[in-house]
């Protein structure tokens, strides 16, 4: 690790940082605490996919929707209007609507192929983002003087490793530029965020085995058909199983930094809570070994 204990953390002069874990139990927060403090640069992965390796798939998509109203058509081929993805920090959707549901089109899903087509995209960009982890902590302090820097991850980091490998490449290198920092949620906060997704559920990317996995036993299990199934209905299906399936590899990826708790995470109130935070995970992590 990048720092052995509390006290090589907390005199560090430069402090870069990466949170993986659930989508809901506190990344954002966490990123947007640092953030704010003005000594720290936040680099989201999920906005880095929307603008550099996805950007042009998702403008594209949209226009391919536009293209089939004639009047936008129109306009569109004289290049009389422009259209385009207003990804921000605070607003990922257009990522997470390229990425899509599978089912019934005339429910907004997609088919199966293309929506496997779109997750493999997503995996590659995800993977290219994750490793341009080090040199945005090199960019952010040579070239805008931020001392510290913490990479914000998506949900579906897990997917993309062999957490009990050692030497897994993409672990290996991002642990070489920055601590990792688990947030663990309980089986009280894994009930809220089904709960909560059940309300409104969004695209999620899945490991490709998983996935067919579970495509293959939801068409069983309800007889529908591929172009028949609610997309909806799907993710709903599928999001506990995810979240079962994630959550000891991210217990396994732990091995490579620290851990601390969504409720702690939760009662962040500035920079010095959260050095805190790390500097007492530190010690916990060295004392268990």
């Amino acid at each position: 690790m990048l720092y052995r204990d509390a006290d090589s953390w907390r005199a560090a002069p430069s402090k870069r940082v990466l949170v993986f874990g659930m989508s809901g139990l506190g990344k954002t927060h966490m990123s947007t605490t640092l953030r704010d403090s003005g000594n720290w640069f936040h680099y989201s992965i999920d906005y880095r996919i929307g603008t550099r390796y996805m950007g042009e798939r998702i403008t594209d998509n949209a226009k391919a929707e536009a293209m089939k109203v004639p009047f936008l058509r129109d306009l569109l081929m004289s290049d009389s209007i422009y259209i385009g993805s207003n990804i921000t920090f605070h607003n990922l959707s257009p990522v997470s609507t390229y990425l899509g549901k599978p089912g019934d089109p005339a429910k907004g899903g997609l088919p199966i192929a293309e929506y496997r087509r779109r997750q493999e995209q997503f995996r590659l960009s995800e993977i290219a983002a994750l490793n341009d982890t080090g040199y945005f902590a090199e960019r952010a302090q040579q070239l805008y003087g931020y001392p510290n820097f913490i990479c914000d991850t998506g949900g579906s980091i897990c997917e993309w490793v062999d957490p009990n490998d050692d030497n897994d490449p993409l672990m290996t290198t991002l642990s070489s530029v920055a601590l990792p920092i688990w947030i663990k949620g309980d089986e009280a906060h894994t009930a809220a965020l089904i709960a909560r997704f059940d309300k409104a559920p969004k695209p999620m990317a899945y490991q490709p085995d998983f996935l067919l996995g579970c495509w293959s036993e939801y068409l069983a299990e309800t007889g529908d058909a591929e172009d028949k199934v609610d997309p909806n209905a799907f993710v709903r299906w599928t999001y506990a199983r995810a979240l079962a399936h994630r959550q000891p590899r991210y217990e396994a990826m732990s091995r490579w930094g620290v851990t601390v708790t969504a409720d702690d995470v939760a009662t962040l109130n500035g920079e010095a809570d959260f050095i805190d935070l790390i500097a007492d995970a530190l010690t916990s992590k060295l004392r268990s070994s």
